[in-house]
């Protein structure tokens, strides 16, 4: 029997969230030589993969500029930058981190792109609505899998979603920071075969039962492994995720140019139809 999916009010606006490239007609930069021969090289969050990797391929089918794009956690990629990593644009799951970059000088003040929100992504033996999943997440015989705080905002946001937990019901953040394993956003952890969403696949090998983490990448992830179910967090749990960009000030005119062109229709249309929101 098929499962039950309680998508969040954003992802439904937006209907089924399609994976597949996106046609983003993007804005016209000058096709000049020597602007145009060397990669503008982006570092972004990991939960923009899809959205940014169809967004450049289209930028590049329509300028020419190619765009190299590394995604990681976004903690962790700042600190890479701050260590010398060559950067030109910086997308961010968590604003502050684009805003830390820019405080630092070199880097332009950060601009929100888009915004994402939390869902719990569980496995098919786990019955929970938006209505009983703290109690579901209390529960000693479940696992709960979370990204690492500091080094990915999803893992912040996840701990802040704790502290309402606790105003719900009282002991709740102590025994969900005990008990949560954090499995993403920190160097040294397993990775997964190639092509498979790091969710999938910790779902998918059973290490866990919830795993709290963006709708998007739920979403995402419950197209690999259909059994999966996504469960809406509550109102009174709901966390907002706001994204940032900031572009290095040293820059060719090309980066300024890809990351302004995150704001346009087109790119957000991109991101409207996998499920983010508008900032």
């Amino acid at each position: 029997m098929k499962s039950t999916i309680f998508l969040p009010r954003m992802l439904m606006a937006t209907g089924i969230v399609e994976l597949a490239a996106c046609t983003a007609a993007p804005q016209a930069v000058p096709k000049d030589t020597a602007a145009i021969s060397a990669p503008v090289n982006v570092y972004a969050a990991g939960s923009l993969r899809g959205a940014l990797t169809a967004i450049a391929n289209d930028y590049e089918a329509g300028t020419g500029q190619k765009i190299a794009l590394t995604f990681g956690a976004s903690g962790l990629l700042r600190e890479r930058i701050e260590k010398g990593e060559a950067a030109q644009v910086f997308a961010s799951a968590d604003n502050k981190h684009a805003q830390r970059l820019a405080s630092q000088g070199g880097w332009a003040a950060s601009t929100p792109f888009v915004r994402n929100i939390l869902c719990a992504l569980t496995s098919e033996q786990i019955d929970a609505t938006p209505a009983t999943l703290l109690a579901t997440l209390l529960r000693p015989d479940v696992r709960l899998g979370t990204s690492t705080p500091k080094a990915d905002p999803s893992g912040d946001y996840t701990w802040e979603l704790f502290r309402k937990a606790d105003k719900v019901k009282p002991g709740a953040f102590a025994a969900l920071d005990a008990k949560a394993q954090k499995l993403v956003g920190q160097v040294g952890l397993p990775q997964p075969p190639a092509g498979r969403l790091a969710y999938a696949w910790i779902m998918d090998e059973r290490k866990v039962d919830v795993f709290l983490t963006y709708c998007t990448n739920a979403v995402a992830a419950q197209k690999q492994v259909s059994r999966l179910k996504v469960v809406q967090i509550p109102p009174e749990l709901q966390v907002g995720a706001l994204y940032g960009f900031t572009v290095r000030e040293s820059a060719p005119p090309a980066a300024a140019a890809f990351a302004q062109a995150l704001m346009a229709p087109a790119a957000q249309d991109v991101f409207k139809r996998l499920g983010f929101g508008q900032p």
